[in-house]
C-alpha cells in the first residue's frame, strides 16, 4: 500500500507536496538603506517579505531614546518574542495542554561599544489544567528550542514564566 492509503491520489500528492515544501524551509528578507555616518546618518529598514512597512532607524534610536524610530535590537526582540510564543504554543499543544493565551515580552539590552549583552524573555500564559512547575519546564524547553533562541545562543537569555491569575 502507498503512504496515502485511504486518500484520493491527487489529495495524497498535494499533501506530500505541502510536506516537502515545509521541509524545504523559507527565507525572509529585510533591506536597509543608510545615508551618512553612524552617528549623524539615518536609515530605513524595509520588511520585504511581508511588505508591511518601512521603518526609520538611526544611532540615537539604538543607543538613546527610540523617538518613533526602531533599532536592530527592537527588531530582534520582535522576532524572538514571536518565535518563542510559536515554539511554546506548539510544545504545549503537543503535550495535550494547548494555551488559551501567551503574552511574551523580549527585552534586548544593547550597550554601545560592547554590543548586545542579554535578552530577557518574560511570558505570562493561561493554560488550563497546567501546574506552575510544568509551565516553567515547558517554557524552558521552548526557550532552548525556538530557532531564534538558537540563533542568538552567543547572548545570555533569561526567562521568567508564570501562569496568569
Amino acid at each position: 500500500m502507498c503512504a496515502t492509503e485511504g486518500h484520493d491520489e491527487d489529495e495524497g500528492r498535494k499533501s506530500t507536496s505541502n510536506k516537502e515544501s515545509l521541509m524545504a524551509g523559507t527565507t525572509r528578507t529585510a533591506t536597509n538603506h543608510w545615508e551618512g555616518d553612524l552617528f549623524t546618518g539615518n536609515g530605513q529598514v524595509t520588511l520585504e517579505s511581508s511588505g508591511i512597512g518601512t521603518f526609520d532607524v538611526n544611532w540615537p534610536s539604538r543607543a538613546e531614546e527610540a523617538n518613533g524610530k526602531t533599532s536592530p535590537e527592537e527588531l530582534i526582540a520582535a522576532a524572538h518574542s514571536s518565535c518563542f510564543n510559536m515554539a511554546f504554543s506548539n510544545g504545549l499543544a503537543k503535550a495535550g495542554t494547548p494555551p488559551t493565551t501567551l503574552d511574551t515580552t523580549a527585552a534586548v539590552t544593547f550597550v554601545p561599544g560592547t554590543g548586545i549583552t542579554g535578552i530577557a524573555l518574560n511570558v505570562v500564559g493561561a493554560v488550563p489544567g497546567m501546574s506552575a512547575e510544568d509551565f516553567q519546564a515547558a517554557a524552558e524547553d521552548a526557550k532552548a528550542n525556538c530557532p531564534v533562541s538558537q540563533a542568538l545562543s552567543a547572548v545570555p537569555i533569561t526567562l521568567e514564566a508564570k501562569l496568569s491569575e
